[in-house]
């Protein structure tokens, strides 16, 4: 192959039959024969507003068919796919579009204003617009643009997409991957599950983050399989279309959404060989009950925004509660003390991960680029964990402070610097606890001064105008100070296991 844009690589793949791609809820299907043609028609647009390879273009829109169809139209011309979370409030908005700088910003009609505004003062060149149901200024523009393009070449090394984790001082970070970083992962995931042109994946997951849009439409186009296509996750839904599927890939809160309807059970699942859960930790009693109740056992994997996927459970062979299986071929994955020296089986360290799908660095971050990655090429993932006498990766905890709230990551840092910022209040701690729906919750304790009536309600209020629903505490807790070791660090573990608001 010459040409290493990965669009070239699932061309490749792509049957030559016009085979069905995907089937959305209202059972409208498209072919891959539409795949080259709409996104043709996409990469036609983009390249017509004068976007140039390597340009950025930032996305914020509902997941539809013309969403994937805009995703390839942008890496076969050569740009880069900046997606974005669609519960990202203005503000959140503002530091997106200012540091990825891009050409061009796609937002849902509704938001098209506030936005067109903010573009103008950014410097943002061009805002298309794009809803659930294909409408939109670029729709307009798309029917009139041909069906013909030849995909951009581009190198291995070159970005492709542009991801954004916020990192513990509160300040996101872009996480640059390349066209090799998703070519070779598709391509180890799609061997290693054995994922072939018969497969029917259920998609309910959002396309704006790794597992929806990497792990699920990449497996599927890499190994010309199909899908069923939901807008989100419905209980009803995917029990319709379960039996008109052979895998499922999931966060663990579908997994306890299904538990949690007395009906469903085995009959639900009697043409599915597999069920994948990643994005945040299985619960072992999960785990045990989804496998009593259906007979199936599923496997767990791990992954991050900066990697792909780095471990998985085997296809074959023993998938183990608590555990993230063993490393992918071709990742390497050690566990390390502080120095970065490798430690014995069994114990626990920081895991660092080594492989072609390893990101190229953080965008316009060179320092904290070097801080993450090791002399000798590791990058040191901030999770901690341990590989026990079999082989097995486990992840123990997160050196991060990171909170996964049904699948998507919340970094403490963020919110509580938002908190800290109201008049009265002294200091607060952000943190994460069970919960039997999400996995974990986000809660907050507050310190406020003697003299000022700030209530829980009012914090909540001040939160829902700066933040993305998904990253709001649950339940927030005044208390009269945070407890502190000797260093005076905050001990979040305490406040953890104190917690007197339990959700079970």
């Amino acid at each position: 192959m010459t040409n290493a844009n990965f669009f070239a690589s699932l061309a490749l793949r792509a049957p030559e039959e016009p085979t069905t791609l995907l089937t959305t809820v209202d059972g409208a299907q498209y072919s891959y024969r539409d795949l080259e043609r709409q996104s043709a028609r996409a990469a036609n647009v983009l390249r017509g507003l004068g976007l140039q390879p390597g340009n950025r273009v930032s996305v914020q829109i509902d997941k539809s068919v013309a969403n994937l169809w805009l995703y390839m139209g942008a890496l076969r011309a050569g740009l880069v796919f900046h997606p974005l979370n669609t519960g990202y409030t203005l503000e959140e908005m503002r530091f997106f579009l200012g540091d990825a700088e891009p050409g061009l910003l796609v937002c849902d009609p509704a938001n098209a204003d506030a936005y067109g505004a903010l573009c103008e003062e950014l410097g943002v060149p061009s805002l298309l617009t794009l809803d659930a149901d294909g409408h939109g200024s670029l729709a307009e523009l798309w029917q009139n643009a041909s069906s013909e393009y030849e995909t951009e070449p581009r190198e291995g090394d070159d970005l492709a997409v542009l991801l954004y984790s916020s990192g513990t001082t509160g300040r996101p970070k872009g996480i640059m991957l390349s066209h090799e970083n998703l070519r070779s992962n598709a391509e180890v995931l799609v061997d290693y599950w054995r994922i072939q042109a018969t497969d029917v994946l259920l998609h309910s997951l959002p396309i704006y983050h790794v597992h929806g849009l990497f792990v699920g439409v990449h497996c599927v186009l890499m190994s010309g399989a199909s899908m069923h296509w939901l807008p989100g996750f419905d209980t009803k839904q995917v029990r319709s279309r379960l039996p008109l599927c052979t895998i499922m890939m999931g966060v663990p809160t579908y997994y306890t959404r299904l538990l949690a309807d007395p009906d469903f059970g085995g009959q639900d699942c009697r043409t599915m060989r597999l069920f994948i859960s990643g994005s945040a930790p299985l619960l072992e009693e999960t785990f045990n009950t989804f496998a009593e109740r259906t007979g199936h056992t599923i496997l767990e994997r791990y992954g991050m925004s900066e990697t792909g996927m780095n471990a998985s459970n085997p296809l074959d062979g023993e998938r183990r509660a608590g555990t993230v299986g063993f490393p992918l071929p071709g990742t390497q994955i050690r566990i390390c003390d502080d120095a970065h020296r490798p430690l014995e089986t069994g114990e626990v360290g920081e895991l660092e991960v080594r492989g072609p799908n390893v990101f190229r660095g953080y965008w316009r971050m060179p320092k904290k680029t070097a801080e993450d990655f090791t002399a000798d090429g590791w990058f040191v993932t901030g999770d901690q964990g341990l590989i026990d006498e079999r082989g097995y990766v486990r992840i123990v905890g997160r050196s991060k402070d990171m909170v996964i709230t049904g699948g998507l990551n919340v970094y403490p840092k963020e919110i509580e610097s938002v908190i800290n910022g109201i008049e009265g209040v002294v200091e607060s701690a952000v943190f994460g606890v069970p919960h039997p729906d999400f996995g974990e919750a986000v809660v907050a304790t507050v310190v406020v001064r003697p003299d000022c009536d700030i209530t829980p309600a009012a914090i909540d209020d001040r939160l829902r105008a700066e933040m993305a629903k998904f990253k709001l505490p649950k339940r927030i807790q005044i208390a009269d100070q945070l407890p502190r070791n000797a260093m005076g660090k905050v001990q979040k573990n305490v406040l953890r296991q104190e917690w007197d608001d339990p959700f079970y």
